[in-house]
C-alpha cells in the first residue's frame, strides 16, 4: 500500500482526495493522509462571493461533511501547520509531528498579493485595522461582521473577484466603490470595450469605479487617498487585487519554482516522487486561479497514484471564465483580446451598452477561437458550445451574437437537442449524457444529480441548464424514474 500525503485541503486538495477514494474507496491501494492549515473541512471559494452577499451560509459552500473523512478511510488532520519537507527522508513536519510519505502532494494554493500601498499593513506586516483580505471563509466572516447596510466600502481591485466581492457588498446595502489602477475591468478577460460595458451595468446595480488610479495611502477610519488626489471614504476596505501561487514549501524543499511549483504532464515536480496541483502549479496549459484546471488535474494525479491509469497525462484546460454575480451574465473565453481589425482572424463586435449588452467572436477557419458575451445568456451558450466542440459557426454570424442562431451541429440551448458529447458542467467536465445516465440510474432531482455527477457543485453557472435537462427528463421520461 503506497503512503500519499496531500498538503493543503483547499478545493484542490479535497478534489483530488474524493477522487482517490473514488478509484480506492476502500483504501487498500492508498494510505491517505490530507493536512489542511485552516480548521475547517473544506469549502468552495468560488462560492464566496455568494456567502458576503447573504445569498449562501457557510454551511452551504462546505465541499465535506464533518464525517467524510472518517467514512472514507483518510487521516484529515486540521489546523496544523506544515513547515517542511525532508525530501531525503520522505517526510513532512506538522507542527512538532513527522508523517512520512511514499508520495507527496502538494495542493497549497495561492495567497491574497496586497498591493504596497501605504497604509495597508501595520508595522507588523498584517492587514492594518479596517482592511481584509477576499480569499478564505474567515475572511467572509470579518468582511460581514463590518458590512451593514450604508457603510462606505473600498474593494481594492476590478478583476473577477473582486467584482463579485463588490456586488455581494452592494447587495448587503453597503456604499461600494472599487479602486482598479487599470483602465478597464478584468483586463485578463475583457477587452477595454466590454469592460466599460460592464462598467455601466454594475454601476446600475449601485457600484461606483474609480478607474485608470491606483491607492496611494490608506488611512484606518478615513478611507484611500488615490493618485490623482482625490478620495474615497471607506470604513473597510477589501483586498482582492490578485493572488501569488502559495510556493514557500517547494522552494524549502529545493524543487523548481517559477511563479508556481513546475510540473510536467504527469503532473510530477523535480522530484517525481513529489506532485503539485491547483493555484500552486505551474503548467504550460494552466490558467492559474481557477478551479476548472485544478480539478481536472486531481482525475488525472487520482488516475496515477492509485495505479488505476499510470499513463493519464494532464494535457491543459480550455477556460470559460463567468463573473458570478446577480443580476450579470458574462462569459469569456479563448483568445478575445484581437483586434476588430485583424488580418489573421474574423472579428465580430455588437455593443448596445444601454441594456448592459456587449458581444464579441473571434474565429478562424470558421472556428471559434474567442468570444466575450455579457448581457446574452442565449448567445453566451450557443458560443461555449461550438467553441467547447470545436464546430463551424453559422453563416449568419450577427443572429449568432444576439443569441437567435442555431449552431450547426446542434448546440441548441433546448436540452432535448443537446448532444449527449455537449458539457454541461464546465468545472466538472460533466456532459449531458452523463447527467441522463445518472438520471436513470435514480438521481432524479437537483441534489441527487449533483451528489452523483458533481454538476452545479463548481461556480454554480451550470444550475440553471442542470435543472431544465431533470425537467426535461422528467417530462419526457417519466417511467425512468
Amino acid at each position: 500500500m503506497r503512503n500519499v500525503v496531500v498538503v493543503g485541503y483547499g478545493m484542490a486538495g479535497a478534489r483530488l482526495a474524493d477522487e482517490v477514494r473514488r478509484r480506492d474507496p476502500g483504501g487498500e491501494r492508498v494510505a491517505l493522509t490530507v493536512l489542511g492549515d485552516e480548521p475547517h473541512p473544506a469549502y468552495n471559494r468560488v462560492l464566496l462571493s455568494s456567502v458576503v452577499a447573504g445569498s449562501l451560509t457557510p454551511d452551504a459552500v462546505r465541499l465535506h461533511a464533518p464525517d467524510w473523512a472518517a467514512k472514507h478511510h483518510v487521516d484529515l488532520r486540521l489546523g496544523g501547520a506544515v513547515t517542511k519537507v525532508d525530501r531525503t527522508r520522505r517526510v513532512v513536519h506538522v507542527d512538532d509531528t513527522e508523517v512520512p510519505y511514499d508520495a507527496l502532494v502538494l495542493a497549497t494554493g495561492s495567497r491574497p498579493w496586497v498591493p504596497p500601498t501605504p497604509g495597508l499593513l501595520d508595522g507588523n506586516g498584517a492587514l492594518a485595522p479596517g482592511v481584509v483580505a477576499f480569499r478564505s471563509l474567515d475572511d467572509c466572516a470579518r468582511i460581514v461582521a463590518k458590512a451593514s447596510p450604508g457603510t462606505p466600502v473600498a474593494v481594492l481591485g476590478g478583476g473577477l473577484l473582486g467584482l463579485e466581492a463588490a456586488r455581494g457588498l452592494a447587495g448587503r446595502g453597503c456604499l461600494v466603490t472599487v479602486v482598479h489602477p487599470v483602465g478597464h475591468l478584468m483586463e485578463r478577460q475583457l477587452d477595454a470595450g466590454a469592460g466599460r460595458v460592464l462598467a455601466r451595468t454594475l454601476q446600475g446595480l449601485g457600484i461606483e469605479f474609480r478607474l485608470g488610479t491606483p491607492a496611494s495611502r490608506y488611512a484606518p477610519g478615513e478611507g484611500l487617498e488615490l493618485a490623482d488626489g482625490t478620495h474615497v471614504p471607506a470604513d473597510l476596505v477589501v483586498v482582492s487585487a490578485g493572488v501569488r501561487a502559495e510556493t514557500a514549501l517547494a522552494e524549502q524543499a529545493g524543487l523548481d519554482v517559477d511563479r508556481g511549483v513546475l510540473v510536467d504532464d504527469a503532473l510530477r515536480t523535480s522530484d517525481p516522487r513529489v506532485h503539485a496541483l491547483g493555484d500552486c502549479a505551474q503548467h504550460v496549459g494552466t490558467v492559474s486561479g481557477l478551479v476548472q484546471p485544478a480539478w481536472e488535474q486531481a482525475a488525472v494525479l487520482a488516475d496515477r497514484l492509485t495505479g488505476v491509469a499510470p499513463a493519464a497525462r494532464y494535457a491543459g484546460t480550455t477556460v470559460v471564465t463567468r463573473l458570478k454575480a446577480r443580476d450579470v451574465d458574462l462569459a469569456a473565453l479563448g483568445d478575445a483580446h484581437v483586434e476588430v481589425d485583424s488580418a489573421d482572424a474574423e472579428v465580430l463586435c455588437f455593443q448596445d451598452p444601454a441594456r448592459g449588452r456587449y458581444a464579441k467572436l473571434v474565429l478562424r477557419d470558421d472556428r471559434v477561437t474567442g468570444a466575450i458575451v455579457l448581457g446574452a445568456p442565449d448567445a453566451a451558450a450557443a458560443i461555449v458550445q461550438l467553441y467547447d466542440r470545436g464546430l463551424p459557426a453559422p453563416t449568419d454570424r450577427l443572429a449568432l451574437l444576439l443569441g437567435r442562431a442555431l449552431p450547426a451541429g446542434g448546440a441548441e440551448a433546448s436540452p432535448a437537442d443537446l448532444p449527449a458529447s455537449a458539457v454541461v458542467c464546465r468545472c466538472n467536465t460533466v456532459s449531458k449524457g452523463q447527467l441522463v445516465t445518472a438520471w436513470r440510474a435514480g438521481a432524479t432531482s437537483l441534489s441527487a444529480i449533483a451528489d452523483a455527477t458533481r454538476a452545479s457543485t463548481g461556480c454554480g453557472g451550470c444550475k440553471d441548464a442542470v435543472c431544465g435537462i431533470v425537467d426535461w427528463l422528467a417530462a419526457s421520461q417519466p417511467q425512468s424514474a
